[in-house]
């Protein structure tokens, strides 16, 4: 019995400690146009000051020459001046305006980086932090177009090094639902890039799961403008609230589309969302996210996507809202 015992207890204890594991995510971002790029990028923080993950670096998926200055900044802002910054290099990748990246201009905001050329190249930078880690330890979070995921994929030894290294691949990307009134969404991240979204679902290896954040999920969770209004003035000049009245304005509450990414490649088991059934993933040509789920146990399990009820709704955007707002560590 006494022996019985004690295997229940090492078997106990060892499922703790590989639930408490702290993730190691990559944030993989085309922060320049949307807002909620900025908020997903302030949640990584938040969750990294927790203890939650580590934090091992940004890469930054389309053109804009104040990508890299901007990230850093809000990387110094939110007390990780020298966490590393990746800029693509692919002059086919996307080039976005940004009503928000000129705030790396700003003397509220000190950093070092203030070059797109001084950054390394994105695909490079992902290659070496992965290379750096234990293997099936990194959760990539990508939520923008996929030209670096697709980079990486297509660099010497690139699948064999995910198969090696990444645990799995939160994305947002697609539509698995009805949404935006239609039940053929084409999505932006999508259609802004969908060679690249096609490398990514056709090459992307099956033993490295990918989680799919559609559409239809940050629909569902409209970010609170009275959040922005009332809740970020602890500091007299706050980078994200800057960002977000910037883009959106004070009298909008912006779908939290990336920020689900997030939560989910940090909690995936705190139940924040569903899943569904296994499958595989398809971007047609127009740019539309097919889900081909298994029939029979035979094909591709490597894809799901996430689900929400109204119970884990509410979870999750005020999971999302505190780890946003949280105030960074002070100086």
């Amino acid at each position: 019995m006494k022996h019985l015992l004690l295997i229940s207890f090492v078997i106990l204890h060892s499922s703790f400690a590989i639930a408490a594991e702290r993730s190691r995510i990559l944030f993989d971002t085309d922060i320049t146009g949307d807002v909620d790029d900025v908020l997903a990028l302030a949640m990584c923080h938040t969750l990294a000051d927790r203890g939650a993950c580590e934090f091992l670096g940004v890469t930054v998926s389309k053109n804009n020459p104040l990508t890299a200055s901007f990230v850093d900044a809000q990387n110094t802002f939110h007390g990780r001046p020298d966490l590393p910054v990746g800029v693509t290099r692919d002059a086919k990748a996307q080039h976005r305006e940004s009503k928000y990246l000129k705030l790396a201009d700003s003397t509220d905001y000190p950093h070092d980086l203030k070059r797109n050329e001084d950054a390394k190249d994105a695909v490079e930078l992902i290659r070496e932090l992965l290379m750096a880690q234990p293997n099936h330890s990194v959760t990539i979070i990508s939520v923008g177009i996929a030209s670096n995921m697709a980079n990486l994929l297509k660099s010497p030894g690139g699948v064999d090094l995910v198969k090696q290294k990444v645990k799995a691949l939160s994305i947002m990307a697609g539509a698995f639902a009805f949404c935006n009134r239609t039940n053929y969404h084409l999505e932006a991240n999508v259609i802004n890039g969908i060679g690249y979204m096609q490398t990514v679902a056709d090459q992307w290896p099956d033993e490295v799961p990918i989680v799919w954040s559609g559409f239809e999920i940050g629909e569902a969770l409209p970010f609170p403008r009275v959040v922005i209004q009332r809740d970020l003035d602890y500091l007299p000049h706050h980078l994200v609230k800057e960002a977000y009245l910037l883009h959106s304005g004070p009298e909008h509450d912006r779908p939290c589309w990336d920020e689900s990414s997030v939560l989910w490649a940090v909690y995936p088991e705190r139940g924040f969302f569903g899943l569904s059934e296994p499958g595989r993933v398809k971007v047609l040509d127009d740019g539309f996210t097919r889900f081909i789920p298994v029939k029979n146990g035979q094909g591709s399990q490597r894809d799901r996507f996430l689900t929400m009820n109204s119970v884990q709704q509410s979870r999750a955007l005020e999971a999302i809202v505190h780890l946003t707002i949280q105030p960074p560590p002070a100086k």
